[in-house]
């Protein structure tokens, strides 16, 4: 139990680990603190829901478009130097954002924005596959289920203090400030990545036609039941129960709150997958792992039809705490299930299809959130997001046996 107990502390003695850490908690921050100041900003703008909506759509359209390339070009092309390109891209189409809160840049109503948007859709392409793949040349194989989740922990750090941050910038500093603290995020982990202390694969002399090889990616993840069933119970499970794109007219219109109230709540599921992610940490799920998944995720569609009920700041941030540790647990499985069944050459491939299912889904949640409170009202639709998930949990149980009944040291 000791063992259990010391090891994940001696991974940080990894620097090429913990290096790879840095880069995604700066990259997390800077995109983070972007999410939150352009919904504000949108919102303020519009006053339109769907508004809100079309900022995940924006973002997901030239995503889905460069994902697979992105995913190739890791796989034959130097990890850290694509990183480091990815977080300049990062870089300038904040400070394109920050050009347009200042008045510097014309803004056309609402277009540059947007644009800016869809141009960091297609810088993200590459963030995830780059960490992923990265991941497994730091860490020997026997360290990725605890590695999976103390990057969990990191990764939803990010997610708890950028918005919060985000959030207080905002009511304190304006837009542009906020803005232009981001960007220099995003120039820490370019930094960051370029400085990882790691010997990347050789580069293939014979390289495979593009398409090809994407095709061999996309062969492998929909020939694996566990990988496929895992991807797809969190891509529809976040798609219908994602209710963050909401918030700021949750807090508007239902909290009755300001800016400063729109970051503790984006941040609140953070902050759960961190307590979880510390635990897990600690003690990473080996037996029973696929049926943890489920209750994991059929919790998270719980939390989210008690936060769509809630009438007070302090019960929606509590709903979803508990949102954000269901999701917790569903991260670290998933990221390890991920790591421990992918072959080295198809690392970045795989990680860019994962990205597709999984990433874009946080960004077609908020378009279908957006529509759906459109239609059905804000409170009703996120019910439905809720009771939804818990119908994909289901399906899931039932169309992916092997998932259901996986116990992780079946993978090693």
């Amino acid at each position: 139990m000791s063992a259990a107990i010391v090891h994940p502390t001696s991974l940080l003695r990894n620097r090429g680990f913990t290096g790879l850490l840095f880069y995604r908690l700066l990259a997390m921050l800077s995109y983070q603190i972007v999410a939150v100041t352009v919904g504000w900003q949108i919102y303020q703008i519009t006053r339109d829901v769907l508004a809100l909506g079309l900022i995940g759509l924006t973002e997901v359209v030239p995503y889905f478009c460069f994902a697979l390339f992105a995913g190739h070009a890791v796989d034959h092309l130097p990890r850290r130097k694509l990183g480091m390109f990815a977080c300049i891209g990062l870089l300038l189409t904040t400070l394109m954002l920050a050009g347009v809160a200042s008045g510097t840049l014309p803004a056309f109503g609402t277009i540059t924005i947007y644009t800016a948007i869809a141009l960091n859709g297609v810088v993200r392409a590459f963030l995830g596959p780059v960490y992923n793949a990265l991941f497994a040349r730091v860490l020997p194989r026997e360290q990725f289920a605890r590695g999976a989740g103390i990057g969990s922990v990191v990764m939803q750090s990010g997610l708890v203090i950028g918005p919060a941050f985000g959030g207080l910038l905002i009511a304190w500093q304006g837009l542009t400030t906020t803005y232009l603290v981001a960007a220099a995020f995003a120039a820490a982990a370019a930094i960051a990545i370029i400085t990882v202390r790691v010997t990347e694969p050789a580069l293939p002399t014979d390289r495979a036609p593009v398409l090809k090889s994407i095709g061999e990616g996309l062969r492998f993840v929909f020939n694996n039941q566990i990988v496929l069933g895992a991807q797809a119970l969190d891509m529809f499970s976040v798609l219908f129960g994602g209710a963050v794109a909401l918030l700021p007219a949750f807090i508007s219109e239902i909290l009755d709150y300001g800016p400063e109230a729109l970051g503790i709540l984006r941040a609140a599921p953070a902050a759960g997958a961190v307590l979880v992610g510390v635990w897990l940490a600690r003690r990473p799920p080996q037996r029973n792992a696929g049926k943890l998944l489920l209750w994991a995720v059929a919790g998270f569609g719980l939390c989210i039809i008690g936060f769509a009920v809630s009438r007070t700041l302090w019960l929606s941030a509590l709903m979803l705490l508990l949102s954000g540790m269901c999701d917790g647990v569903s991260v670290v499985i998933r990221s390890t299930i991920l790591q421990l069944a992918t072959p080295d050459h198809l690392r970045g491939r795989v990680s860019s299809i994962n990205g597709i299912f999984i990433g874009s889904s946080n960004e077609l949640g908020a378009f279908e959130s957006g529509v759906a409170a459109r239609i059905l009202g804000l409170v009703p639709s996120v019910i439905f997001g809720g009771l939804m998930t818990l119908g994909v949990v289901a399906a899931t149980a039932r169309l992916a046996p092997k998932l259901r009944r996986l116990n992780l040291r079946d993978l090693r």
